[in-house]
């Protein structure tokens, strides 16, 4: 296989790409637009970018918003309330029916790795033992992390920390807490040193829902990320959601930099369900209740960007388009200087991979040949033009391909100038 005629980030100049056994065999500078030929694939301008990265969804929650009941309040609490309701229909065939629903959907829109949550405080571990057994039937198709996750608190709920052990052992690649939902502080901060016990004794990454609320007093992060320093394990750990830092106050944001500077963590934020749950207990000024994206980006701490729910008890809408994600943080981060847009696709793809640890990943000679293409010639212009994903390539496979759309004509035009 080659491509013709690639835009790559960063790069002016057109490019061809070779593909040889499923891995880029070269990457060269063309001096002038190539004629497309037989076996070829033109790219015309268009931008070829490593694959998106979803690093944080709820495959087991997916497609389940109304069942049995709707958020009403659309706070972040009724949310866990509705999914305790739905947690007993679960069975392995509806798992597996809507996670394949959702990773579908993904794989339409450019996503080529996946880290998924699944919930242990449910003593049947269905979730766990269903998303497990997906990731390895797919495991020539897609990269999926599972994240053991205890929902409603590893050390709160009963039997909690032994339901999450064994879910490590079934397979689990990622320890998962939620510090800020155990009853107490003291119980949080145990579950933060118990979590990163047990990454340890099953070699495994630790993603933390870490003070998903807007209360300026949890501050739960400053000890995972002190936790994780001390460990010597902060690239393997990851901070999700942190939308507390929203209301931290500049004087005390200022120290905690140099801890998480320090300590090398990880951050997913997830702005569209972030905006939707927070602030809710506020009138007017109402919080935004993002973490501060735009401030961790400056400085040079690695954070990306997730969905979260696709139409889940916490958030009703969701449509797999990562691309719609990274548009909502720019504008509710205020991230919207043309520095900010040049290296905006970072947040779905490179920071997200490594995030995950991922291996292979980039358009690199000798890695695999994962690589999507995207309307647009940058970063700006396809965010700017939120543009449709017209190849994803797969080890040299092509496993979506769509058309740009064409105006056929326009009379609109001529009538009114």
């Amino acid at each position: 296989m080659q491509i013709i005629n690639a835009r790559l980030r960063h790069s002016n100049d057109l490019h061809t790409l070779t593909i040889k056994e499923g891995k880029f065999h070269s990457i060269e500078t063309q001096a002038e637009a190539l004629p497309e030929q037989n076996d070829q694939i033109n790219a015309h301008g268009n931008l070829v970018c490593a694959p998106f990265v979803e690093p944080h969804i709820h495959l087991d929650a997916a497609l389940t918003a109304g069942e049995p009941e709707w958020n009403q309040s659309g706070t972040l609490f009724e949310g866990i309330e509705r999914w305790r309701q739905r947690k007993p229909m679960l069975n392995e065939a509806d798992i597996r029916k809507r996670a394949l629903s959702t990773i579908e959907l993904l794989v339409q829109n450019g996503v080529q790795a996946i880290r998924t949550h699944a919930d242990t405080t449910d003593p049947s571990l269905i979730g766990i033992r269903t998303l497990c057994a997906l990731r390895d039937e797919l495991k020539d198709k897609i990269d999926l992390q599972v994240v053991a996750f205890p929902q409603d608190g590893m050390l709160s709920y009963p039997n909690g920390l032994a339901l999450m052990e064994e879910s490590l052992q079934i397979g689990a690649d990622v320890v998962g807490g939620i510090p800020h939902f155990e009853y107490t502080r003291e119980l949080g901060e145990k579950s933060v040193k118990t979590l990163l016990e047990l990454a340890r004794k099953y070699d495994c990454l630790v993603d933390v829902h870490c003070d998903e609320i807007d209360d300026p007093n949890s501050r739960f992060l400053e000890f995972l990320a002190c936790e994780a320093l001390f460990h010597d394990m902060g690239p393997r750990v990851t901070a999700s959601h942190t939308t507390a830092m929203h209301s931290y106050d500049n004087a005390y944001c200022s120290k905690l930099f140099r801890l998480l500077k320090n300590s090398k963590i990880n951050f997913i934020s997830c702005p569209t369900e972030s905006i939707h749950l927070q602030g809710r207990f506020d009138t007017y000024p109402k919080r935004r209740g993002v973490t501060r994206v735009k401030e961790l980006r400056e400085a040079n701490i690695n954070v990306c960007l997730g969905q979260d729910s696709i139409f889940d008890p916490w958030y009703s809408l969701g449509n797999g388009k990562l691309l719609r994600t990274l548009d909502y943080a720019m504008h509710i981060c205020q991230m919207m200087g043309y520095q900010d847009y040049a290296r905006a696709l970072d947040m779905i793809t490179d920071n997200s991979a490594k995030t995950m640890c991922l291996e292979g990943y980039g358009i690199e000679v000798g890695n695999p040949a994962n690589f999507i293409i995207l309307e647009g010639f940058d970063d700006y212009s396809v965010l700017r033009k939120q543009g449709e994903v017209l190849l994803s390539v797969r080890k040299g496979e092509i496993i979506v391909e769509r058309q740009p759309a064409k105006i056929l004509s326009q009379p609109w035009v001529s009538n009114s100038l």
